[in-house]
């Protein structure tokens, strides 16, 4: 049970049963959780609610979560944001950050990892560099997400500059990013 001057976080995904075993997860460690499965009840909460903290995952159904972060900011650049996704990418973590998200992390990530991320101040130098580089398919997922960014998140126009048809484009997106 939540305390009446527990933090206020906001937590946006379109995964009901993830929201709902995460704002229980969340609860119990002191915040007072509100939850929305799509931007436009996220905003709508955000702007009733101002929660210091907020959980967003990358992708909302077809929306962009970094739409959200970037609303977020725009609403008080105090808040803590953290992006959480099962389609990582460097491209979208540059951005992330960028748009004010203060941490990135990739599902699954449960409660601890998340609540450390919100209260995290610093980088960590120690960070383990990996030996092998990226394999082919990664750096194709990688490569695919630059180029979307730089388009803002149009598929056609990724596809364009890519010299791809866009269904091609958009089934490869739609995949998990592959491993290392």
């Amino acid at each position: 049970m939540t305390e009446p001057d527990s933090p206020h976080l906001l937590l946006v995904d379109d995964d009901e049963t993830f929201c709902t075993v995460l704002k229980s997860a969340l609860k119990k460690r002191g915040f007072d959780v509100s939850v929305a499965n799509d931007i436009k009840h996220g905003l709508i909460l955000a702007e009733e609610t101002e929660p210091e903290y907020a959980v967003i995952d990358l992708r909302i159904g077809h929306d962009s979560g970094l739409e959200m972060v970037k609303k977020l900011i725009s609403l008080d650049n105090n808040s803590r944001i953290i992006m959480l996704t099962g389609f990582a990418s460097i491209a979208t973590a540059v951005e992330a950050i960028k748009l004010g998200a203060i941490h990135y992390l990739t599902k699954p990530a449960n409660a601890d990892e998340i609540v450390r991320a919100l209260h995290k101040n610093q980088g960590d130098s120690s960070v383990e560099i990996k030996e092998n580089p990226l394999s082919v398919k990664r750096l194709e997922w990688e490569h695919l997400q630059t180029v979307l960014m730089q388009h803002h998140g149009n598929i056609s126009a990724a596809a364009r500059a890519l010299k791809m048809h866009r269904r091609t484009l958009q089934r490869k997106l739609d995949k998990r990013p592959v491993k290392e």
